[in-house]
């Protein structure tokens, strides 16, 4: 425990609370005190308590919340290559595995969100290529 950061991230839905790390009181344990809310679809930093951040620990959070977008970024483009995966897997089993009644269970809505799909990344194909002609 010696390498014990001074902020914990509690990771939520839309952002983390923030926690400083309280490790010198009498009883000698780990104690959790929030000193903040962070929003990352608006930006918003609510800070709680009696006691503002210091500035290592504002420099910490903002680390924080540039490293966080970074990572949902990349696991948002990571979970389309593993959608393109699943589409690939899923073509082989209908075509080897499925018996009628299981592709008449998911068929009419797996085709309806391919022809959503489909339509968006044409149009949106469509739009970069004009955008690059001009």
């Amino acid at each position: 425990m010696a390498d014990l950061q001074n902020l914990y991230f509690r990771v939520r839905e839309n952002g983390a609370t923030v926690f400083r790390v309280d490790t010198e009181n009498r009883q000698r344990r780990l104690d959790l005190d929030q000193i903040a809310v962070v929003n990352l679809n608006n930006g918003q930093i609510k800070f709680h308590g009696d006691a503002p951040p210091s500035r290592d620990e504002q420099r910490a959070i903002d680390d924080w919340i540039a490293a966080r977008k970074q990572t949902l970024a990349t696991r948002e483009i990571d979970n389309i290559f593993r959608a393109i995966d699943h589409l690939n897997l899923t073509a082989h089993w209908a075509q080897t595995k499925a018996s009628d009644e299981d592709l008449e269970a998911f068929t009419d809505q797996l085709l309806m969100a391919m022809h959503d799909l489909r339509m968006v990344l044409v149009r949106k194909k469509s739009d970069r290529l004009m955008r690059e002609r001009n």
